[in-house]
């Protein structure tokens, strides 16, 4: 089964064509530089760039898998969550394409499509394990007993850690999007060179997150320098603010895969590029005897092959959606 993904639920435009779910034909993802200079994703300006690509990454999409839509058996389309203006973009040509075609389609959600994400040869991720997704946007622990059964563990209460990563990155000075700078720039700083506080949590659950004080600490460092901070410094606050979140995630993620009674996690999320992330997970799992499963970098940001391996599955067990699907912009229920 050959089948079309589409996912805008941000700010990246992105088009794919999965076999199944055992092989990726074409993947394009069309990256949004207008909201550099904001230093965020301006939602309006989101949608609006989501107008001008949607068909030019499509069309690229189907002449790198050499295909036309009366090859396709299918459609898949990210419904949410994430901003209504993009994701109304991408479910609207999904929906037209479909009802031109007579292809069904099937709406599917952002959170799902990244326990789902593209790893050659094997997917989906052998049943049972527990699944971090963390992204800009995102950072749940969900522990997936089988296919739409899952529990969400946890969550992040404020902001999530790719959004923290790409905050505190402008907070040095870097370029939006920042996470991936900022891990670079971590590279050559001291983790241990800044002390920054642990979080303590009410009224939340065991493996419940909060990265915004983490991010207000950073700020109040920079402000203390009032401009003397030499590159040295500032990846010295990289390093240790990385080093912060990452032990964060690690010792939660754990916690929950052993009370879970589970032994496989998966990473997802543009998070799981972070190298240390990477290796501290890693590491947490030779030592506690857990299988750690991480796709390739390509796969962890958003994507629309996760997507359309994901609607591959469903549409073969017979989930159609109707043209009066909606958009919604909330987690809501994972299933």
């Amino acid at each position: 089964m050959k089948v079309l993904g589409i996912e805008t639920s941000c700010d990246d435009t992105a088009a794919a064509v999965a076999e199944n779910t055992t092989g990726v034909l074409a993947s394009v993802v069309g990256v949004q530089k207008v909201h550099e200079a904001y230093g965020g994703v301006v939602p309006e300006l989101a949608s609006r760039e989501h107008l001008h690509k949607i068909h030019s990454v499509y069309a690229e999409c189907m002449e790198r898998a050499g295909l036309r839509p009366e090859d396709l058996d299918g459609i898949a389309v990210t419904c949410g969550p994430g901003l209504i203006g993009s994701l109304l973009v991408g479910l609207s040509f999904a929906k037209g394409l479909s009802y031109s075609t007579g292809l069904p389609f099937v709406g599917v959600n952002h959170v799902e499509a990244h326990l789902f994400s593209f790893l050659p040869g094997d997917l989906p991720c052998p049943y049972p394990f527990v699944g971090l997704v963390a992204s800009g946007g995102h950072t749940e622990m969900v522990h997936v007993r089988g296919f739409e059964d899952y529990k969400v563990m946890g969550s992040t209460i404020d902001d999530a850690a790719g959004e923290a990563f790409d905050k505190v990155g402008v907070l040095l000075g870097l370029t939006y999007p920042a996470g991936a700078a900022l891990d670079d720039l971590a590279n050559y700083g001291d983790p241990e060179a800044v002390s920054l506080p642990g979080v303590k949590l009410k009224n939340a659950g065991p493996y419940d997150l909060s990265f915004s004080g983490l991010k207000t600490a950073v700020r109040r460092r920079i402000e203390s320098r009032e401009g003397r901070m030499t590159r040295r410094d500032r990846a010295d606050v990289a390093a240790s603010f990385r080093r912060r979140v990452v032990e964060d995630l690690v010792e939660k993620l754990f916690a929950a895969t052993r009370d879970a009674g589970v032994r496989r996690v998966l990473l997802a999320g543009g998070v799981s590029r972070n190298t240390l992330l990477r290796e501290a997970a890693r590491r947490e799992g030779e030592r506690a005897g857990v299988d750690v499963v991480i796709p390739e970098a390509f796969y962890c940001s958003d994507n629309a092959a996760m997507v359309a391996c994901l609607g591959s599955i469903k549409l073969r067990r017979g989930a159609r959606s109707s043209f009066a699907l909606d958009a919604f912009a909330t987690m809501g229920d994972l299933a």
